[in-house]
C-alpha cells in the first residue's frame, strides 16, 4: 500500500481526488484540511491540520509518513488575494516551500497544484510548459513562488497547472463559473460573464486522472493538466445554457473594461496540454461531454 497524503481535501478538487484514488486497493489515503472532514467515509483518514503551522506540518509528515503529498491547497481568489497580500502568501508560497521541505526530507514525491494565472495572458496562442510566466496580479505572484520553491527544494516533484476547474460540488465546498452561471440562469437573473478573456476549462474529474497518472509515471517538471478546447467566458456560458435548456438571454457578454474589475486577469491563459498527452497519455474529456457529467 503507498501512503497517500492530500492537502486541501476538503477544496472542490481536492476532495475529488481524494474519493478518486481512496477507491485504488493499491493506495492508502489520508485527507488534511484547515478544517474537520466534511464528508467522512470509511475509505479515507483524515486529519485536521494548518500548513501554514511548521509544528503541525512536522506532525501531519510524521503521523503519516507519505510517500506522495498532494497539495491542492490555495487561496485561489484573486480579489481577495490583491488586498490580503500576507495571507495569500503565507498560503500560496511559504505553506508551499514548507511542504516541499517536508518531501524532501521525507522522499515523498511532491505533486502541486498551480494555475494558468502564473501567465500575463497576452499572447493568442496556447501556452506550453517552456512558455516564460509573468503574472499580472498578485494571485499569480503567489503561485509562481510557490511553483519556483518547488522546483529549488524537491528531487522529485511535479507541478500542475489547472485553468477554471468545474464540475459539480459538493455541500460546503465553494462553486465554480459554470454553476454560477446555471444558477442565475435558473433563478431568471441575468448574469454579467467577460466576453474577451479566453480559458481552456477543465473537468474536475480530469485533473483526479492526470494527478494519478503522475503517481504511476513519476516524471519531474511541470504539466499542463486541462481541457483541450479554448473558449471565452461568455462561450462556456452559453454552453451552459444551450445544455440546460435555460434562458440564453439573461446571459450579459461584457467587454474586461465593461466588467470593470479591480483586479487585473490574463486576457488569454488558455494551456496546451500536448505534453501531458505525450508523455502521461493524458486524454480530457471535452466541455460537452464535461456538463453531461457535471448536470447529469
Amino acid at each position: 500500500m503507498k501512503n497517500i497524503l492530500i492537502i486541501g481535501a476538503n477544496g472542490f478538487t481536492g476532495r475529488r481526488i481524494l474519493n478518486d484514488l481512496s477507491k485504488c486497493n493499491t493506495f492508502h489515503v489520508v485527507g488534511c484540511s484547515l478544517r474537520e472532514d466534511i464528508l467522512p467515509q470509511d475509505t479515507h483518514q483524515f486529519i485536521q491540520a494548518d500548513i501554514r503551522d511548521e509544528k503541525q506540518v512536522e506532525e501531519l509528515f510524521e503521523t503519516v509518513r507519505p510517500e506522495v503529498v498532494i497539495n491542492t491547497s490555495a487561496l485561489s481568489v484573486p480579489d481577495y488575494c490583491e488586498t490580503h497580500h500576507a495571507e495569500a502568501w503565507a498560503t500560496n508560497t511559504d505553506a508551499v516551500e514548507r511542504l516541499a521541505r517536508f518531501c524532501e526530507a521525507y522522499q515523498s514525491r511532491f505533486i502541486h497544484l498551480s494555475t494558468d494565472f502564473v501567465f500575463d495572458g497576452k499572447g493568442r496562442q496556447l501556452y506550453t510548459e517552456d512558455d516564460k510566466p509573468a503574472p499580472v496580479n498578485y494571485y499569480g505572484v503567489t503561485k509562481l513562488a510557490g511553483e519556483e520553491r518547488v522546483q529549488q527544494l524537491c528531487s522529485n516533484y511535479a507541478i500542475v497547472r489547472v485553468v477554471v476547474v468545474y464540475g459539480k460540488a459538493l455541500p460546503g465546498q465553494h462553486g465554480n463559473i459554470l454553476q454560477l452561471v446555471a444558477n442565475k440562469l435558473s433563478n431568471g437573473e441575468p448574469v454579467r460573464v467577460v466576453s474577451d478573456q479566453w480559458r481552456t476549462p477543465t473537468f474536475v474529474g480530469d485533473v483526479s486522472a492526470g494527478v494519478k497518472l503522475l503517481i504511476e509515471k513519476p516524471l519531474n517538471g511541470i504539466f499542463h493538466i486541462c481541457g483541450s478546447e479554448c473558449y471565452s467566458i461568455s462561450e462556456i456560458a452559453y454552453r451552459v445554457a444551450s445544455y440546460l435548456q435555460l434562458d440564453s438571454s439573461l446571459i450579459q457578454p461584457v467587454t474586461t473594461a465593461e466588467m470593470g474589475e479591480a483586479t487585473p486577469r490574463p486576457q488569454f491563459s488558455g494551456l496546451s496540454n500536448a505534453k501531458a498527452h505525450k508523455e502521461l497519455s493524458f486524454l480530457p474529456i471535452a466541455l460537452e461531454q464535461g456538463l453531461i457529467e457535471m448536470f447529469g
